[in-house]
């Protein structure tokens, strides 16, 4: 695979991009993607590049790709081009936006607060108006949380929907690929051109709310929930999970697998990470091989039974239980929010099911609207957000 043949760019904002072109890849059709600008996540593989993955330490150790991420070559081949390599928070391993080594990105829709992460790059990307796409990956809310914090759309495919060669994984149980944009017509033509063979589009399902999932969330965040469950004439459900069990359960399969991932260059890099993520592969490498085993089939039963509460209907829920916390904002009220939000966006994360993010209509700082459908789902998820978006409910 020929790398990239023009030259890299050095006026852009590094806190957001690695590298850029004028364009750095060209698509490889004149598909029905053709015009768009993709801002790539720097954990994926583009010819001729190396990754970084958010560290300068493990960039300077990788040589350049040989050829493209999966992900990528489906959008060159849809017509899109290639606008750049975009920053990520280190390994992927976060949802704040702030934990790289090239600083956090600034949030268009809440200056002063934070992007979200880990796909901060290619969100802020596409909110500056740098590109039209972001692609990204989703282990823990990676694209919900950043495209929720920034007033974007964002989706998190269903599981294995999108290959996931040439990418660097987190938590493959968890992993999936998935797509920023800034609004839903963009979004939908995205899916449309990328899952037309993966996912159907079905007839418009029934919207479904547990009011035991706001709980965690904040008042103003909770109310805005149940205005959009009114506007989807939503019928309330149980479904009967505990939710620090569901988030525990996730974070130990997580864990672990993230150190199965990456923890022998963790080791021989002991102060390369920053202290967050250090702290987060540090719970991994305690982690044994029976209690990850007990994890996934906790994780199993979680998932058979949120895909069954809801069925084929689509579940709606918070995308992040607060709006973004300011930049300055101190470790325990990260971690608090963190550890609240992981309590919704874990769910779609266990079940391996597709969840849509779209902004509030409402103005104000964002409040991310999430939509959770069945596996395969994922056309119809983005057509129903995009019809409740245009106000037709």
């Amino acid at each position: 695979m020929v790398g990239p043949t023009v030259q890299f760019e050095t006026t852009w904002d590094t806190r957001i991009w690695r590298i850029v072109g004028a364009p750095l890849v060209m698509p490889t059709t004149d598909g029905p993607l053709h015009g768009e600008t993709v801002a790539v996540k720097d954990v994926f593989g583009v010819a001729g590049v190396a990754i970084g993955a958010g560290l300068r330490d493990f960039l300077a150790e990788m040589v350049p790709e040989p050829d493209h991420a999966a992900a990528v070559h489906t959008l060159l081949d849809a017509g899109a081009s290639v606008t750049g390599v975009a920053q990520t928070d280190a390994f992927a391993y976060s949802i704040t936006g702030t934990s790289n080594d090239y600083g956090t990105p600034m949030n268009l829709a809440a200056p002063g607060r934070i992007p979200g992460g880990s796909s901060s790059g290619p969100s802020a990307a596409v909110a500056h108006g740098d590109a039209t796409i972001g692609l990204g990956t989703d282990t823990a809310g990676s694209i919900r949380v950043p495209a929720a914090y920034q007033k974007l759309w964002g989706l998190r495919t269903t599981h294995g929907a999108v290959g996931t060669a040439g990418m660097v994984p987190l938590a493959p149980s968890f992993d999936t690929v998935g797509w920023i944009t800034r609004d839903g017509d963009t979004l939908a033509r995205v899916v449309d051109a990328a899952l037309a063979a993966r996912s159907t589009i079905e007839e418009p399902a029934p919207v479904v709310l547990d009011p035991t999932l706001l709980a965690a969330a904040d008042d103003e965040v909770a109310d805005e929930i149940m205005r959009y469950a009114d506007l989807f004439d939503a019928d309330h459900i149980s479904i009967g999970l505990d939710l620090d069990d569901c988030r525990e359960t996730f974070n130990t399969v997580q864990a672990y697998e993230a150190w199965q991932s990456h923890g022998n260059w963790v080791t021989k890099h002991p102060t390369a990470l920053p202290a967050d993520i250090a702290a987060r592969f540090a719970i991994g490498r305690a982690i044994s091989t029976s209690d990850y085993v007990a994890a996934r089939h906790r994780a199993h039963g979680i998932a058979a039974r949120l895909r069954s509460a809801v069925g084929s209907r689509v579940l709606l829920l918070p995308t992040a239980t607060t709006i973004p916390a300011p930049t300055d904002a101190d470790y325990d009220a990260l971690r608090c929010a963190r550890e609240t939000t992981l309590q919704l966006t874990c769910l779609a994360s266990i079940g391996g099911l597709p969840a849509v993010t779209f902004p509030s209509s409402r103005p104000g700082l964002p409040i991310g609207i999430c939509l959770v459908g069945a596996p395969h789902t994922d056309r119809s998820l983005v057509r129903l957000a995009r019809r409740c978006a245009d106000g037709e409910g």
